[in-house]
């Protein structure tokens, strides 16, 4: 017979954070990234995933003891904030460069490299920040089959101003004299320019030839050989117990389930929470979506009153992340409750929801959100918990939906926030308000679609703004809402650029939302990129 709420099972701090118990991939080629605060770390993770190496990012306190038990083929020091000649800048043990494993230094890490190896960092005169011309000294290892000149992104306000003997410079910008060196004896790379942004147009082959002509990596990893372990590795774990998963109908939670499904088939329990915050027909779509596609139970919990309840009167976005955190948890125990012999939760949660929750091992502790899957989580959570994604990127993830045999219309759905519309309601939610922006998001999705453009893109939305303007309609006027529409291209999600629609799109879109959403007289089009801004408004 099934639990019922009051008679829920008791609580056992099995899954503390730091230690959750986790379903992870092995690799034979690893590369670390010592994080010293970059923008960009992740990028970097991802830059080299691309190259078939597996990465990891990690602090940069880790011991050289810690990353010889590791072993990894190569480290890459990112860059950051700070000046390494300021008290309390951020510092790595200075042994990781006696270990004889391949180091690569970036911005701020090869400035680091150099002034710990006997060099000397000061203030540039003048900051660089952007694309420059970078004029190859050396062809030495990391320039191999580089052109003479090419176009670098800088962006530092200290530069390496003096390298001691042991350092040989190869390359030089117009501002930078000393723009990447290497060690004549230790195998220590620096380069003063991100080679992993898209804006160094060959710093892929950079990265390439770090990974292969510096540390002898082979690129052995795949994602086809990652789902096997991953459906095998979850089997072992589970046994014949039941798992259940939270769907919200993205590609997260859905690769999710596919995995749960191919490796335990019926005993995947699946829970979607209807909050009331989700887009227009969402939770009709994600249940005849899950029947096609899946065998097995689906639990629909319907909650939008206590969801709309819980945010009544709360402006603050950290605050109705919190509320809703609450919320969903709550539901989401209630009806885990109702669930026999389900000792396993399953989680969408991936590798940058990790990283930023600061819930990796040896990786970052700042926290930068609050609605993670993983930050999110009682103290005394009583399931053990499932993750097999949070060793993996959105665009890996994705992949790896196709590899079991998702359709595209799943896969290749834009994202969306985890509080939902809650986050682009700026202002007061309320059941008034999220209407409003539920059908002018409708809108701006199909218009995209109809366009061709939506997997040309890689998210686009409407935001309802907490302001009204004065407008005419019908000779009358009006002081009404304004619709922000927000639409991004991206290859990582951790920089975005703004899409260039056509005009006529974007005409179309702002004629159907003013004539067809009540209470709408104006539509903007939101053209910043990522930095300085960021994708979601909150």
């Amino acid at each position: 017979m099934a639990a019922s709420p009051a008679s829920a099972r008791q609580i056992r701090p099995t899954c503390r954070r730091g230690q959750v118990p986790r379903v992870k991939h092995t690799s034979e080629e690893r590369i670390l990234v010592l994080d010293f605060g970059s923008q960009y770390a992740q990028l970097i993770a991802r830059r080299v995933r691309e190259h078939h190496v597996y990465c990891e990012i990690v602090r940069h306190t880790i011991t050289a003891e810690r990353v010889r038990e590791l072993a990894p083929k190569g480290l890459i020091l990112s860059g950051g904030p700070a000046s390494v000649y300021e008290p309390g800048a951020p510092r790595c043990d200075p042994e990781l460069f006696r270990l004889g494993i391949p180091v690569l230094g970036i911005c701020y890490g090869m400035q680091l490299a150099c002034q710990a190896l006997g060099g000397e960092v000061s203030p540039a005169e003048a900051r660089e920040y952007g694309r420059t011309s970078c004029r190859i000294l050396v062809e030495a290892e990391l320039f191999a089959g580089l052109p003479r000149d090419t176009e670098v992104w800088m962006s530092h306000g200290d530069q390496v101003a003096r390298v001691s003997a042991d350092f040989q410079p190869l390359a030089q910008t117009r501002s930078c004299p000393i723009a990447a060196v290497r060690h004549r004896v230790l195998p220590v790379f620096g380069l003063q320019f991100h080679p992993e942004v898209t804006h160094t147009p060959l710093g892929g082959q950079m990265l390439a030839n770090f990974l292969q002509q510096v540390c002898g990596c082979r690129g052995t990893w795949q994602l086809a050989d990652v789902a096997e372990e991953l459906v095998h590795a979850i089997r072992a774990r589970v046994g014949r117990h039941r798992v259940i998963c939270g769907l919200s109908g993205g590609v997260d939670s859905s690769v999710t389930a596919a995995l749960l499904y191919r490796a335990i088939g019926d005993r995947l329990s699946c829970i979607l929470v209807d909050n009331g915050l989700l887009r227009k027909d969402e939770v009709e779509a994600v249940i005849r979506e899950f029947s096609s596609h899946f065998r097995t139970d689906l639990h629909v919990v319907h909650a939008r009153d206590k969801f709309l309840a819980a945010l009544a009167g709360v402006v603050e976005p950290q605050e109705k992340r919190r509320r809703i955190g609450r919320a969903f948890i709550e539901c989401f125990a209630d009806e885990a409750a109702r669930i026999e012999d389900a000792p396993f939760l399953a989680q969408g949660t991936l590798y940058p929801d990790v990283i930023e929750s600061g819930a990796a091992a040896d990786g970052p502790a700042a926290t930068i959100k609050l609605h993670h899957n993983v930050g999110g989580l009682p103290e005394d959570l009583s399931f053990e918990l499932i993750e097999p994604l949070r060793d993996l990127f959105k665009d890996e993830v994705r992949r790896l939906g196709s590899e079991l045999g998702l359709p595209e219309e799943i896969v290749w759905r834009h994202p969306f926030p985890g509080p939902g519309l809650a986050v682009r309601c700026l202002g007061e939610v309320t059941p008034e308000r999220l209407d409003r922006l539920r059908e002018a998001d409708a809108i701006v999705v199909a218009e995209i679609r109809a366009a061709g453009l939506y997997r040309q893109t890689s998210q686009a939305f409407a935001v309802l703004l907490p302001v009204q303007s004065v407008g005419v309609m019908g000779d009358a006027r009006t002081y009404e809402d304004v619709i922000a529409v927000r639409c991004i291209n991206t290859e990582d999600f951790m920089t975005a650029d703004w899409s260039r629609l056509p005009h006529e799109v974007l005409a179309r879109i702002s004629s159907r939302i003013i004539n067809e959403v009540k209470g709408v007289n104006r539509v903007v089009y939101d053209i910043s990129s990522k930095p300085p801004a960021t994708i979601e408004w909150e």
